[in-house]
């Protein structure tokens, strides 16, 4: 489970990318009102990293349940950690495509993650009624 865990750390920070990436998109951040500054941004770069820093928030939590989840259940190690490295490579690829505005790429990339966290999730359910 090393491996999965080691992607539980990686997703947690992966927001905190996102965020360095609009703050430094554009000059004169202002970190009393950080929301209102990047409102305030013409640069989509700035407004769209951010808005990946937010959706990689929204990411987390169900990933971490479902790596713990399958972890509990006892689902076999390797499984896991491909899910897991899988739903890493679709998170990093969704926020590059987030801030590179390729929508349906960036969709793409978001089912990705998603079908991870579901077959995590799947497996530990189907090996507790198995």
């Amino acid at each position: 489970m090393f491996i999965a865990y080691c992607c539980i750390l990686i997703a947690a920070c992966l927001p905190y990318v996102w965020a360095v990436a609009a703050k430094t998109g554009a000059p004169g951040y202002n970190n009393k009102d950080p929301r209102g500054w990047v409102s305030k941004q013409d640069s989509y770069r700035v407004r769209n990293a951010y808005g990946a820093h937010l959706n990689a928030f929204e990411a987390f939590p169900a990933f971490a349940a479902a790596v713990l989840m399958a972890q509990f259940a006892q689902v076999d190690a390797q499984h896991v950690a491909w899910l897991s490295m899988a739903f890493i490579a679709f998170r990093i690829l969704h926020g590059i495509f987030y801030v590179t505005v390729q929508q349906a790429l960036r969709s793409l990339s978001w089912l990705g993650g998603f079908a991870c966290v579901v077959a995590l999730m799947l497996s530990a359910v189907l090996k507790i009624a198995g």
